[in-house]
């Protein structure tokens, strides 16, 4: 589905104008929100598909641009929340409507609120990754290198977003793939926190741990496994310096990190368990992480406007 000019734009809201409902299933904008919702894939224009009330305020908050604003009957209860957002003068985009039984048939939720957008995320570069924040002391990245469940990378971007990470990157780990932070199970998972997080979805892993070396970013790899002998000791989160450049490396659930990713890195790092237990869910393990990580920086953050 073509991103749609402003002509087109128009002459698609006008249907909608004209008979109030969009009926048809084969309509190309319902079309466009089934790939993007229930297929859970971009659509040809690389818009994403974005389902329920909140997820649609926050991709409207977040300057990214919107292709099309859906309501089905039910849903027009929550146009008056939107409407400040979507009656913006410098955005413009079809305000579409269809029937409780069309939208249940593209939705991806069992129960659908009746409000969804067609949205193209904001794709990050690493430079942009790399620029620290007035509000932040160094460059936080959390690199997601085969995070298979889109419910863990939501997660995952949501709990880095809380801490205080300044960016994300979804790379592939071997035979292993990272879920895109843009599908559906992912948004809805990171609360919408994948349109404010930047991020850089799809790099290749070694170009990217190169190009972190280069810009002196710590990497850091979080493992489960023993050291080897002669490898350095792997670190507790608490050692540390999370006021530096760091970039932290979360793997696959199941497998985690490949080894030779690890020993690629700085430094690995582990959260210390009590007996018996092996390890964290990813996503739980990355939140203890970041917690540490922006008690740091918050610190440091109090101290130097202390100074001031």
């Amino acid at each position: 589905m073509a991103t749609p000019g402003k002509s087109a734009r128009n002459a698609a809201s006008a249907p909608s104008a004209a008979s109030g409902v969009l009926t048809s299933r084969d309509n190309r904008w319902l079309k466009g929100f089934r790939m993007a919702l229930r297929g859970g894939l971009p659509t040809e224009s690389g818009a994403v598909g974005v389902e329920g009330v909140r997820l649609v305020e926050e991709a409207l908050r977040s300057g990214s641009s919107v292709e099309a604003v859906l309501f089905s009957e039910s849903g027009e209860r929550h146009q008056d929340r939107l409407a400040p957002l979507i009656s913006r003068p410098e955005v413009a985009f079809p305000t579409l409507h269809t029937t409780d039984r069309l939208f249940e048939g593209l939705a991806d939720t069992e129960h659908p609120q009746g409000v969804a957008a067609l949205v193209q995320p904001r794709s990050a570069t690493l430079d942009e990754l790399l620029r620290s924040s007035a509000s932040a002391c160094s460059p936080l990245l959390v690199v997601l290198a085969g995070v298979q469940d889109p419910g863990n990378v939501g997660t995952i971007l949501r709990t880095a977003a809380a801490f205080g990470a300044t960016g994300a990157v979804t790379a592939a780990s071997g035979q292993s793939g990272t879920a895109s932070p843009f599908s559906p199970k992912a948004l809805r998972a990171s609360a919408g926190a994948a349109f404010h997080l930047p991020i850089l979805p799809g790099m290749s892993l070694a170009i990217l741990l190169t190009q972190l070396k280069i810009a002196n970013v710590r990497t850091l790899a979080s493992s489960v496994r023993e050291p080897h002998e002669g490898e350095p000791r792997v670190l507790s989160p608490w050692e540390v310096d999370w006021c530096e450049p760091v970039a932290l490396l979360v793997g696959n659930e199941g497998a985690g990190l490949p080894e030779e990713v690890e020993q690629s890195a700085d430094a690995r790092i582990r959260i210390p368990m009590a007996s018996g237990i092996e390890s964290l869910n990813a996503a739980a393990a990355a939140a203890v992480l970041f917690y540490e990580a922006a008690r740091q920086r918050n610190s440091l953050l109090g101290k130097n406007g202390a100074k001031t």
